[in-house]
């Protein structure tokens, strides 16, 4: 029986895995920001000094970059969603000195801290804003002609994984916008921000 080793690379920053799977980047992104947060929460008592506005600045030169780093081409699962949102509420609740045995809700918490986006929001935006840049390129432009690219390979017969154009369009589909919208680049950029929200 042969056996397969995925073969994992490095190119400015970002892991490429053989699969074609994202799952080691992103726990890459998550070790890393988990460092950062550490970092900026060793002085307990020059955090308290901070005030809000300036932890959010923090938040988003810090911790928000080195999570997101190079998140447009992810391909996201159900299981890195809530590792991100775990490491996300981590960090805001770490910001407002307050930790699960408070027993304070989570959606308190981001009003508190003014993050009502989650981080998988933010990743759908990024993703949406790359996507309409692609989509308005032309034609002959390589990043235009690999996002059109079908592989020939036939699937094996179980469950079809989400690919990251299925993510897109469930992300489209949750803003009520049409896929043609992007011809529009400032109309674009704005109505992505604004995801339709359910109760």
């Amino acid at each position: 029986m042969n056996t397969y080793k995925y073969i994992t690379n490095k190119y400015l920053g970002v892991t490429f895995d053989k699969s074609g799977k994202d799952d080691n980047e992103i726990c890459s992104r998550i070790v890393k920001t988990r460092n950062a947060i550490k970092c900026l929460n060793k002085n307990e008592k020059r955090s308290n000094e901070i005030g809000k506005d300036r932890k959010l600045r923090i938040y988003d030169a810090i911790i928000k970059s080195n999570l997101l780093f190079g998140a447009e081409t992810w391909r996201l699962t159900e299981n890195n969603k809530r590792k991100l949102l775990v490491v996300e509420m981590d960090a805001i609740r770490r910001s407002a000195r307050t930790s699960r045995l408070d027993r304070v809700r989570n959606e308190t918490m981001r009003d508190k801290m003014g993050r009502q986006k989650t981080i998988v929001e933010e990743i759908e935006s990024a993703q949406l804003k790359w996507y309409g840049h692609v989509r308005r390129m032309d034609n002959t432009r390589l990043p235009q002609k690999v996002l059109n690219w079908l592989p020939q390979k036939r699937r094996k017969r179980e469950r079809p994984k989400t690919n990251w154009m299925e993510g897109v369009k469930k992300a489209i589909s949750s803003r009520d916008l049409r896929d043609g919208d992007w011809i529009e680049r400032n109309q674009w950029r704005l109505s992505i921000a604004q995801r339709r929200r359910t109760f």
